[in-house]
């Protein structure tokens, strides 16, 4: 089986095809992503919400961040992986960046790394391409900087706005980053944006103009109900069937139904008439 690089990625730039990529956050989702032919998988630090149960992103840590990206690494061979950094593992400081970035490439396995923001990250986007670790930027809604935003609201709707995420896009390529993620902007300006950079741009909440689209794994199949972003379109509603078949195992149980001898092993003969009891 052979691996989708990072040139493969970039090779889907203009392609009259959009292509599609997901989160995953385990190995059982990892490799259901994988048999879908899913070319790109994010482990994004939306973990946080919908595998720890924190309110946002903010919480989680890189340690934790890396229990699940080691877990998609084992569960998906072919898709490209990439590690999202979570909050303050490299805002603080380049050589911060750096490290965790190495991280996320030695110690999980992931194909490259995610970071958000524009200008201001553009110094730790080159050092860490400097070490030869791919690096997708994110712009826009940038959840990492909710309290910046004042929640999570769409950006770039202002001249002022609008110019400064395409400004920083180009800051972004220009500082070797492979992709860009847009989230959370006008559809029209994610066009603008798609057609005057020569890598790949990646919408959720973008519009259709992006070259790939993303969206979480749990939002698309209705496993997450605390909040349904309007960007999501749910394929399934699994979660309540899922609470319902679960209701169908606890009333086996109750009525002694399930298990049956189907479910269950007996002695040898000959060893039950040799106890004592």
């Amino acid at each position: 089986m052979q691996s989708i690089s990072i040139q493969n990625i970039q090779d889907l730039k203009g392609s009259e095809t959009p292509f599609a990529t997901l989160t995953a956050y385990d190995y059982t989702s990892a490799k259901l992503v994988e048999k879908a032919e899913i070319p790109l998988i994010l482990v994004g630090d939306s973990a946080s919400m919908v595998m720890l149960g924190y309110e946002n992103t903010i919480p989680i840590t890189v340690d934790e961040m890396m229990v699940f990206v080691r877990a998609v690494t084992r569960g998906a061979k072919k898709p490209l992986i990439i590690a999202d950094m979570p909050f303050m593992s490299y805002q603080s400081s380049v050589e911060d960046s750096m490290r965790n970035a190495g991280r996320f490439i030695k110690e999980g396995g992931a194909g490259g790394v995610k970071l958000e923001g524009g200008v201001r990250v553009v110094p730790q986007i080159e050092a860490i391409v400097s070490m030869g670790v791919p690096v997708m930027g994110h712009l826009g809604l940038t959840p990492q900087s909710l309290h910046q935003f004042s929640g999570y609201k769409i950006q770039g709707k202002s001249v002022a706005t609008a110019q400064q995420i395409i400004d920083d896009a180009k800051a972004l390529e220009s500082a070797g980053a492979f992709s860009v993620v847009l989230e959370g902007i006008p559809l029209e300006l994610s066009k603008i944006i798609t057609e005057v950079l020569d890598i790949p741009t990646i919408g959720i909440g973008a519009g259709p103009f992006c070259d790939g689209q993303i969206q979480v794994f749990h939002d698309i199949l209705g496993l997450f109900e605390n909040f349904i972003p309007k960007h999501t379109k749910r394929y399934a509603n699994f979660g309540s069937s899922i609470v319902e078949n679960i209701c169908s195992y606890r009333k086996d149980i109750e009525a002694r139904v399930f298990p049956t001898d189907k479910q269950s092993v007996h002695l040898p003969k000959g060893v039950l008439e040799k106890l004592t009891y």
